[in-house]
């Protein structure tokens, strides 16, 4: 299983629209951040983790051609607001693409996208609209997706919750305040774990910071795990340096074997 980073910032992305601080102004390409998106491929098949603003950019800069299935976490705007870019890929293969998002999440997105989602909307002949086919999943209930069995993990987020996964070796835990007790054990020992931190010390509500996370892998036993969701507060030299063994910062286009 290989995984990439094609986005890896906040909702606000790095450099942020105006800022002169040192990391927006960073001649490192890690520091430059889009929001966030990750793609998993196995055997020839990918799974795309959410649609960000960028995600058209983010696809080229990758060179995907396909995509076999779409994982959505949450409804924030930073992760679903490239949705759009998702109709080259079912206009080419002629077929619906299958988007998995947690059963309390599926009428929000028909609200937000009923162009998309309800067939009476006014939308003109022959107009370009993704066609996507929602496969609704309830927490902790394996499914299937892109060849892969994944396990759905809600973790609070703020008022509501944003959804992860587990897959053989891999768990993807994104904009996450904590892991749940129980779900420690269906977690344990993963190989390579994704989490969202967003910078070091002052704690956010809806969020880890970098010490919690780092503290969260600990507890589950991770060999490896790569911090996602950065922001400007954060340079990746300087973040690297930091952090323990076995836990580094992702940045854009990273690949990782799992």
């Amino acid at each position: 299983m290989r995984l990439r980073f094609l986005g890896t910032g906040t909702s606000f992305g790095v450099p942020v629209v105006g800022c002169r601080c040192e990391v927006c102004r960073s001649d490192d390409p890690r520091d430059a951040r889009t929001r966030h998106g990750l793609l998993i491929e196995r055997e020839g098949r990918r799974l795309l983790v959410d649609t960000p603003p960028e995600l058209r950019l983010q696809l080229l800069e990758a060179g995907v051609r396909h995509l076999d299935d779409v994982w959505m976490t949450h409804p924030h705007a930073d992760h679903v607001h490239g949705i759009d870019d998702l109709r080259i890929f079912t206009l080419r293969s002629e077929r619906p693409l299958r988007m998995h998002v947690a059963e309390e999440h599926v009428g929000e997105l028909r609200r937000r996208f009923r162009y998309i989602f309800e067939k009476d909307t006014d939308v003109p002949p022959d107009s370009a609209v993704p066609d996507l086919e929602l496969a609704p999943f309830r927490d902790r209930r394996p499914v299937e997706a892109a060849g892969m069995e994944l396990t759905p993990v809600g973790l609070p987020h703020g008022t509501f919750r944003s959804f992860g996964f587990r897959a053989g070796g891999l768990a993807v835990l994104v904009d996450a305040k904590r892991v749940p007790e129980d779900a420690r054990e269906l977690l344990q020992g993963v190989d390579v774990l994704v989490i969202n931190a967003l910078w070091m010390g002052n704690p956010h509500p809806a969020h880890f910071n970098v010490e919690e996370a780092v503290e969260a892998a600990r507890r589950l036993g991770a060999r490896r795990t790569f911090l996602t969701h950065l922001t400007h507060r954060v340079r990746h030299r300087d973040l690297a340096e930091r952090l323990p063994d076995g836990v580094r910062p992702a940045h854009d286009g990273l690949e990782v074997e799992v």
